[in-house]
């Protein structure tokens, strides 16, 4: 059985470099004999979690596009030709046999080096707006997989979103109560989850502590995900505390939020949307009020299919919560046909998608 040299290209943010890690295990169950290395630049965090599970990582230079007509643009086209070469450089060094792309910054260069050496590319569009990178990659791109059905790229086929295993292959019925210990929560009590991602979302907490009181007098629990350095603080400045609420900063392994939770109110992140799908856990989008609205599109999909609810972060409010959200607490009917919903629009196995579909450009069969 040959060994084939796959490189993974993708940073930046956790967006990125988590599906590129999910395709990386995928890959090594199916084919334990490849040989993996990933591609990088220094300014992502790709430099801290890609070595942390235990990948060689190759670093180019970061080139962004300039968006005004500065010294940068005039350098820019210089710059880019030596990421090309750079990235040409690695791919040579590592044998590389297929290329897989999960877009930004770096993959651009990537793209057009294993165009040019004729490695073909296999590239993961996780977002419903696609980047600039796989537009530019998907022209000549062996295949494309995309985690959202309406993505506007040419030919991709929907695969969703390569995650972890622990989330991919998460029974919530069967690790509730487990999860719901191992978090300090009632066993046995409905629970709302509220995150609004490692940063945390300013509104979205304080409409959740204005609305506070009325959620838990239907009898549930909330664990409250706040964000590193955004603790919820009550009238003396003192950290927000009442019985059945639970305020952590983060929490490291969202499988046990999703697993203890009935409901979760968070951001509409690709990964985000798609997880909750995958394990069937009805949702409240609030999508980022910044950038281009992709997070809205995100959403779309799972909103339509009647597996999730969206506000615009401006409209999440006390009265919001009180009109859409305490139903859903007091009617276990109402989530679960949400449940359903998500389940029926939910994919578990994109990263062994990915990753068959990268072996096969290689010409390596799966060995399962």
């Amino acid at each position: 059985m040959s060994a084939p040299s796959v490189v993974l290209a993708g940073g930046g943010t956790a967006g990125h470099i988590s599906p590129m890690l999910a395709i990386a295990e995928a890959i090594h169950r199916l084919a334990p004999q490849a040989r993996q290395s990933m591609i990088g630049t220094p300014a992502g965090l790709e430099t801290r979690l890609v070595p942390e599970a235990g990948y060689e990582l190759d670093l180019i230079e970061k080139v962004p596009f300039p968006r005004r007509p500065t010294r940068d643009l005039l350098r820019f086209p210089g710059r880019f030709r030596s990421a090309i070469n750079a990235a040409g450089e690695i791919l040579d060094r590592r044998e590389a046999e297929v290329v897989v792309g999960v877009g930004g910054y770096v993959c651009t260069p990537v793209y057009l080096a294993a165009r040019r050496r004729g490695i073909p590319v296999v590239l993961h569009e996780a977002n419903a707006r696609p980047g600039l990178a796989n537009k530019l990659g998907n022209r000549f791109s062996a295949f494309s997989g995309v985690a959202f059905e309406n993505t506007p790229l040419r030919g991709a086929e929907h695969v969703g979103m390569p995650m972890a295993q622990a989330i991919s292959r998460l029974d919530r019925d069967a690790e509730r109560v487990t999860a719901r210990q191992a978090l300090g929560l009632d066993p046995q009590r409905p629970t709302l989850v509220v995150t609004g991602g490692s940063s945390g979302a300013l509104n979205v907490n304080r409409a959740l502590a204005s609305a506070l009181p009325e959620i838990l007098s239907t009898g549930a629990q909330v664990l409250h995900l706040t964000g590193r350095g955004k603790v919820v603080t009550d009238a003396n400045g003192a950290p927000l505390r009442a019985e059945h609420y639970h305020q952590r900063e983060y929490l490291d392994g969202m499988h046990l939020a999703y697993a203890a939770a009935d409901l979760i109110v968070a951001r509409a992140g690709a990964a985000t949307v798609c997880e909750v799908a995958a394990v069937g856990l009805p949702a409240v989008f609030v999508p980022l009020p910044i950038g281009n609205g992709e997070q809205e599109l995100n959403a779309r999909g799972l909103v339509d299919a009647g597996g999730a609810l969206l506000v615009k972060d401006e409209h999440f409010s006390k009265s919001w919560i009180r009109r859409n959200v305490l139903p859903l607490l007091k009617d276990p009917r109402l989530l679960l046909t949400m449940q359903q919903h998500s389940e029926a629009s939910g994919i578990a196995d994109a990263d062994e998608r990915m990753a068959r579909a990268a072996l096969h450009a290689a010409g390596v069969e799966a060995q399962v």
